[in-house]
């Protein structure tokens, strides 16, 4: 069976499991039930429709399982989707930061202002700050280079 160390996933900087350790945990759990079953991996190809190298890649987190593929598995497999899930630990629930909090509040009473000028008016008004903050602007409200568009040009 799948010791508790292989459970584990890394999370990235803002609370997130990497995509590749939920991949290795899906192929983990698929070999187990696999093992549990007393199936050899050429035996779990044939039921999928895959090659044996597929199947082995599956297993150890190298290629992913599409959506409808994990489903054919989980049949063959005879268990729920779910299953493959089961012991993800990812260290807690998602926390969003707190700018990210701020941006969708900002971003649901932006929505919510009724008149286009009031929308327009914080556009501009975020620009300038943005502007003031990052010495770029030129006085104009403008960058001084109109192909930028990083983070701090808003697009109104």
């Amino acid at each position: 069976m799948m010791n508790a160390a292989a459970a584990k996933v890394t999370v990235n900087p803002r609370g997130r499991a990497r995509p590749q350790d939920v991949d290795r945990h899906v192929g983990a759990r698929m070999r187990d039930r696999r093992v549990m079953l007393g199936l050899t991996q050429q035996q779990m190809a044939d039921l999928i429709g895959v090659t044996y190298q597929q199947a082995h890649k599956y297993e150890k987190g190298i290629n992913r399982i599409a959506a409808g593929r994990l489903f054919d598995v989980a049949r063959a497999l005879g268990v729920d989707v779910g299953y493959f899930f089961q012991g993800l630990d990812t260290d807690g629930d998602f926390q969003p930061t707190t700018q990210q909090r701020m941006l969708l509040e900002l971003a649901r009473s932006f929505i919510s202002m009724p008149s286009r000028r009031h929308q327009e008016a914080l556009c501009t008004l975020a620009r300038a700050l943005a502007e003031s903050e990052n010495g770029n602007g030129n006085g104009n409200g403008h960058h001084d280079d109109d192909d930028d568009v990083g983070p701090a040009r808003i697009a109104c």
